[in-house]
């Protein structure tokens, strides 16, 4: 199949490459939008010696991708949140996370076919595959696979870019022995589909281009439509794969305006029916399916996740009310004194007013108010009259139940500007607000807010609340008069101040289990000082009282609070990272990613310093490029008279367009960023470096270079050569194969490279002791178990907090390995296994012990967070110190801390201490008012565990 010549556009004159290299060429300009020097790449019609060629590079490409694929056993980095959503699908738990879900979907389908039934939680870096018999390999096979195929797609990609063979093959070649793209496609991430989709939809726009430059002829062709589906197809799975899809779509979309305004300027050949047509076909392509594809991805994650899960509290009412079993039951729609009440905020996610019976460690030591996300019977409150209702006698009916007998329940009913009090029945305080600085938000125009009182006791005027209806988020007539179930927000006003109940993204410290901070608020903001009743009951209320309930949300409506939800905790990741870096050192390669460490071997994200120096050389060359044409053309040269000149220009400019669209938005954002954000960027820097290698030697006149082919095959040889060799010394850090320090000191060529070269061993020989002794363990030698620890006292948990983490069985390494702790030799003494136990200790670090704990049940919180101590042993049962080796630190790529919430500075105080030591003691309240001495309430009730 002989290659497609070169199409001469009309009056259009080139030069031939017999021709002189100091004659010029005279091109006159096209009576069409045909561009100049434009031949038909088209990809389906390569030699089939080209095909050969690309099934080669894919086979090396697949060979690389899936060598010890299988290792390492255990959870690596972001496993920890991929896999573990894989575990969600497979569950149908609804989860939260701040990217789309096809990635996500296609590796739970993967892993489901393979027989994985989403038992295993992924909860920690070095947890153990193997033991719990994970199909970890099926699931890596997913991002394996997407790696592979990045190689052929780089191949075709260039070819359509009108590139020779050889170059096309470096191309591939760098794709290959790229070792930071090799380590995101040999795990469960979400970086090398990313990176797929990309690729792909530069290979559609591309070929798109190439038929399109080509004139009037190739309009509307199948080819022509074929790839500008595609494209649009290719938008729509970038973006549905993570938002960062949004620069691919940027790229497309300036491409595609310079098109149609070059269409616009030919009114020779281009009608303005023909210009609309032009103009439709790319909306349709590039508009409607990608966003068609979009939201269809969601409906499918919407149709798998249909059981509650931790996500929930991100979530509105209306949206939890579609999970399976989150349906509300319909309540009283009117709102009287003595209604039990529960009251949710209207921003931030939503969460409920709850206290609970533990006091603020400072300010006046009161009863502690907070936000909660889920349902809990310490949200409940009684809403009072600020007097007690009158008796037929005319006097007044003590107690806080007064309200439940009284005979015209409608005479009670909530009114705007009606005053109340708030009266918390679980721990018989009332809500109530001070000239007190708030614990964490310690601002002037912020008041603490407490709950304050004991059974029994009257109150004062600082419990007092107005009750103030925003008409305009109330929804009908009667909720803008009088307070309705669901129906009506409202804002609290406190009597005595002025000030309202507030609440936002804050959260208050481990003291009060990170709950969001409650405050008191002069002039607080609108959305955060909003509130509504959801849970009203009331003993007067009969079968026959008005109903109301949520409006459950159709698919648009989910979809769309879905997208905010994500964008607002997508913003929120603003807390540092051990391995964050900023986009100014990523083209540089400054520094790389921890992954993994164990078994004294490493898994560390580090790019190929051949690949990404030399793509960000081709980056700056073409910016100078650009610079001095620019300058000459503002001077009448006519370079732009050249087809080549125009060529380099457009192509070389096209891909360095890609680039800096997928690489300068990250400069605008201040959530946590990677080396791995920046792989995108580095594709299509990759394409500029190989387009203008293919120019130097290939396409620009140059004597005894363009007439020599052999000149581009070599120096594509030697730079595959260059880029081999460096990939093999830092191929053990993208395998986690054995290393030595020696040959890690001797590569680590900057200080800002921080792998630990002390992880390492000092010979092979070492390694083959350690597996010889290793095996010798797993056959003569039975795990040493001690877990006589007692088990927490039953709390009310979360459902993901509930679960005791599985503790793999100790042994050999490997199959039967613990996570985090490798099989040691020290002194001569051989490791025989691991003992594992929970201990819980009091407020003065004293252990307790089973008796102890099981005395303290009901008196005391535990925060069980199985934070356990590992201690390897020897034959003799001596143990042996130092056996903990670190692993890399978890990627909170999930849920930040918002950038409001204030860090307090650690203080010695008995209620923090006690939180770590995972026994937290109920303070009594020693100051509810200074005339007056309170009744300390009961101990008995537990604060609500937070839910991570």
């Amino acid at each position: 199949m002989a290659k497609a010549t070169a199409v001469k556009p009309k009056g259009a004159t080139f030069i031939t490459p017999s021709a002189p290299a100091t004659q010029k060429a005279v091109v006159r300009k096209n009576d069409d939008y045909t561009s100049d020097g434009v031949e038909d790449n088209d990809v389906f019609l390569l030699p089939v010696s080209d095909y050969n060629v690309m099934a080669v590079v894919t086979i090396v490409g697949a060979i690389v991708r899936l060598y010890r694929i299988y290792q390492p056993t255990s959870v690596v980095f972001d496993e920890v949140h991929f896999g573990g959503f894989a575990s969600k699908y497979i569950k149908g738990r609804f989860f939260m996370d701040v990217h789309p879900p096809l990635a996500k979907m296609l590796i739970a389908l993967v892993g489901w076919l393979a027989g994985f039934n989403g038992d295993f939680d992924f909860k920690d870096i070095g947890k153990d595959y193997l033991e719990p018999g994970v199909p970890y390999v099926a699931m890596r096979l997913f991002p394996a696979v997407c790696g592979i195929l990045l190689v052929p797609i780089m191949f075709l990609t260039l070819k359509a870019a009108g590139c020779r063979t050889a170059t096309a093959a470096l191309g591939s070649s760098l794709i290959i022995f790229e070792n930071g793209l090799l380590t995101q496609a040999r795990l469960i991430l979400l970086d090398s589909p990313l990176v797929l989709a990309t690729a792909f939809t530069a290979l559609a726009f591309t070929s798109f281009t190439n038929q399109h430059e080509q004139g009037p002829t190739k309009a509307f062709q199948a080819s022509w439509w074929f790839w500008l589906v595609m494209t649009g197809l290719g938008l729509g799975t970038t973006f549905s794969i993570k938002w960062v899809g949004l620069f691919t779509i940027a790229w497309v979309g300036s491409l595609t305006l310079v098109q149609l305004w070059v269409l616009l300027g030919d009114t020779r050949t281009v009608t303005m029916r023909i210009f609309a047509k032009h103009f439709l076909a790319r909306i349709f392509c590039l508009i409607i399916i990608p966003a068609t594809f979009y939201m269809a991805m969601f409906g499918i994650h919407f149709l798998c996740l249909s059981n509650p899960g931790e996500g929930d509290g991100f979530m509105s009412s209306e949206f939890q009310a579609t999970l399976n079993n989150k349906g509300m039951q319909d309540v009283p729609a009117d709102v009287a004194f003595g209604s039990r009440v529960s009251i949710r905020h209207v921003n931030t996610q939503g969460g409920y007013l709850h206290s609970h019976p533990l006091m603020y460690p400072g300010g006046s030591q009161q009863q502690q108010i907070t936000l909660y996300p889920h349902k809990d019977e310490n949200n409940l409150w009684l809403l009072e009259n600020q007097t007690q209702p009158l008796d037929i006698n005319g006097e007044p009916i003590n107690g806080t139940n007064a309200w439940d007998t009284v005979s015209n329940i409608t005479e009670n009913y909530i009114k705007d500007g009606d005053v109340l009090r708030l009266y918390h029945q679980p721990t018989h305080r009332r809500l109530h607000s001070h000239d007190v600085r708030p614990p964490v938000t310690e601002a002037e125009w912020q008041n603490e807010v407490s709950a304050y009182g004991y059974e029994g006791f009257a109150g004062d005027a600082n419990d007092l609340f107005r009750v103030e209806i925003i008409k305009k988020q109330s929804i009908g007539s009667l909720a803008k008069e009088r307070l309705r179930t669901i129906e009506t927000k409202f804002r609290l006003v406190h009597i005595m101040t002025g000030c309202v109940l507030f609440s936002h993204k804050v959260k208050l410290p481990d003291w009060a289990s990170e709950q969001q901070e409650v405050t008191c608020a002069k002039g607080g903001t609108l959305p955060n000082s909003v509130w509504y009743v959801e849970f009203n009951e009331h003993p007067q209320f009969g079968p026959d009282a008005e109903k109301v309930n949520y409006v459950r949300p159709g698919f648009f409506a989910k979809f769309w609070e879905l997208q905010q939800v994500m964008w607002r905790t997508n913003a929120g990741l603003v807390e540092s990272h051990a391995w964050d870096s900023r986009p100014d050192s990523w083209p540089i390669l400054r520094r790389g990613i921890n992954f993994w460490g164990k078994e004294n071997r490493q898994i560390y994200l580090i790019g190929n310093p051949v690949v990404w120096w030399s793509s960000t050389l081709a980056v700056v060359l073409y910016v100078l490029f650009k610079g001095v044409a620019v300058l000459r053309w503002q001077r009448s040269c006519k370079d732009y008279d050249n087809a080549n000149f125009k060529r380099f220009d457009y192509e070389i400019g096209t891909s360095v367009l890609g680039w800096a669209l997928h690489y300068f938005p990250f400069y605008l954002m201040q959530r946590q960023l990677f080396l791995h954000h920046y792989f995108p960027a580095l594709y299509f820097a990759v394409i500029a470096f190989c387009q203008i290698y293919d120019f130097v030697t290939a396409r620009f006149p140059i004597p005894g270079i363009r007439g020599n082919p052999i000149i581009n095959k070599a120096g594509a040889v030697a730079l595959l050569a260059v880029s081999a060799a460096v990939f093999a010394l830092l191929s053990p850090l993208a395998y986690g194969n054995a290393w030595t320090k020696t040959e890690c000191s001797r590569v680590k060529l900057f200080n800002t490279w921080d792998w630990d070269c002390n992880t390492f061993l000092d010979s092979y020989e070492a390694y083959d002791q350690q597996t010889s002794i290793n095996a010798k363990i797993a056959q003569t030698s039975q795990p040493v178990i001690d877990n006589k620890a007692a088990p927490p006292p039953p709390v009310q948990e979360p459902p993901q907090q509930a679960q005791n983490p599985q503790v793999p069985p100790n042994g050999a390494e490997g199959a039967a390995g613990i996570s985090g702790a490798p099989q040691l030799q020290q002194d001569g003494q051989k490791v025989i296994g691991r003992e594992e136990r929970v201990e819980y200790r009091d407020q003065d670090g004293n252990l307790l012990n089973e008796e102890q704990v099981r005395a303290l049940e009901g008196k005391v919180e535990f925060k069980t967070r199985y934070e356990t101590r590992t201690r390897v042993v020897d034959a003799a049962g001596n143990e042996v110190p130092g056996a903990e080796v670190p692993v890399a630190p978890p990627h909170p790529d999930v849920e930040g801390v918002d950038s409001s919430t204030k860090q307090i500075p650690k203080v010695d105080d008995p209620i923090a201490d006690a939180e770590k030591k995972n026994v937290i003691k109920s303070k009594d309240g020693e100051k509810e008012k200074e005339q007056e001495k309170p009744k300390p309430a009961s101990e008995g009730n537990e604060a609500t565990a937070q839910n991570a």
